[in-house]
């Protein structure tokens, strides 16, 4: 196939309809229908297919009305074998599916995709840099991030593609995370004030993945970086401060409390992510070296975000 192609006869196959997932299939479903019609589809567990649940017949009604095949299929139950089969049909392969489906998972599809031969396989790495963390970090599911890359990088049928995405916006204001904490008027940084950490909205990441798949010259074998936002902890308090109107407590929480935090509790997730994004290595980088920046495309930064996003005095509600 030669680097200018811009769509594959066979098409993409999304892996996951959730929020990440819906981002990605209404912008590819958009990119196809400019690029002679491209076909998009997406695997879906079949008790999904035929679920009553209002949300999820209003996710299937809309992925319909953009044009996009519903594929049945069990990405935990399946075997790499069976998997392969549904995948083998298909040019493009993108995993919308994250941690949540358990260990050992993004190993297996990966396992499948390439199994299957597909021309292109783009794993969920929808996050941090794991090259960078390395093994045994405190999050104990990157090691199998890094197995990932491995399987991808001692093989050369497959073309892969990383898009590395930092955090998700939304996500720093969780009041579970702990870092913007609006109720109780609290921001705390994680591992110090000028530590600093990258996010995009999941619609962001949407629209990216999608110009990245279609991108003239082809883009293949290598990590592409995205950036809404690029900021220290300090840069964040000072955001809110703003917007909001108001100051917020500030609190530092240190790399060795956090690591603390952790041993006390070492099966917690949230401790486990915060120790991570605590210590650095890998969660953040400039937003010059991203696609959108190189490419100008527009993303929504953190203020534009919290400005459409949270409950604001009148007079902030400005872009």
């Amino acid at each position: 196939m030669q680097d200018d192609t811009r769509s594959a006869d066979r098409g993409i196959l999304v892996l996951g309809a959730g929020e990440l997932g819906m981002a990605v299939l209404r912008q590819l479903a958009r990119l196809a229908a400019l690029s002679n019609g491209t076909r998009v589809a997406v695997l879906l567990r079949p008790s999904t297919l035929k679920s009553d649940e209002p949300s999820k017949k209003a996710a299937i009604d809309e992925l319909l009305s953009l044009g996009i095949e519903l594929l049945p299929g069990d990405l935990v139950s399946g075997s790499v074998t069976q998997l392969g089969e549904l995948f083998a049909g298909f040019d493009t392969v993108v995993s919308c599916i994250g941690f949540a489906v358990g260990k050992g998972t993004q190993v297996k599809l990966t396992r499948a995709a390439l199994e299957a031969g597909v021309q292109r396989f783009v794993p969920w790495q929808f996050g941090v840099d794991y090259d960078i963390i390395g093994r045994g970090s405190a999050q104990d599911l990157f090691d199998e991030q890094l197995d990932v890359r491995d399987l991808l990088r001692q093989q050369s049928r497959t073309e892969w593609l990383i898009v590395s995405t930092g955090m998700f916006t939304s996500f720093l204001f969780e009041p579970v995370f702990g870092v913007v904490n609006l109720a109780e008027n609290t921001v705390n940084a994680l591992g110090s004030w000028e530590t600093a950490v990258t996010v995009t909205t999941p619609d962001d990441i949407g629209l990216l993945t999608a110009e990245i798949l279609f991108a003239n010259p082809r883009l293949k074998n290598q990590v592409v970086y995205t950036a809404g936002d690029t900021l220290t902890y300090r840069e964040l308090a000072d955001k809110v401060d703003k917007v909001l109107g108001r100051e917020v407590q500030r609190t530092e929480w240190s790399v060795a409390k956090l690591i603390a935090d952790l041993a006390l509790e070492p099966d917690d997730a949230i401790k486990k992510y915060r120790a991570v994004f605590a210590q650095g290595n890998g969660v953040a980088w400039d937003k010059s070296c991203t696609f959108n920046h190189q490419q100008h495309i527009e993303v929504t930064s953190v203020e534009r975000w919290m400005r459409l996003n949270l409950s604001l005095p009148r007079s902030n509600k400005r872009d």
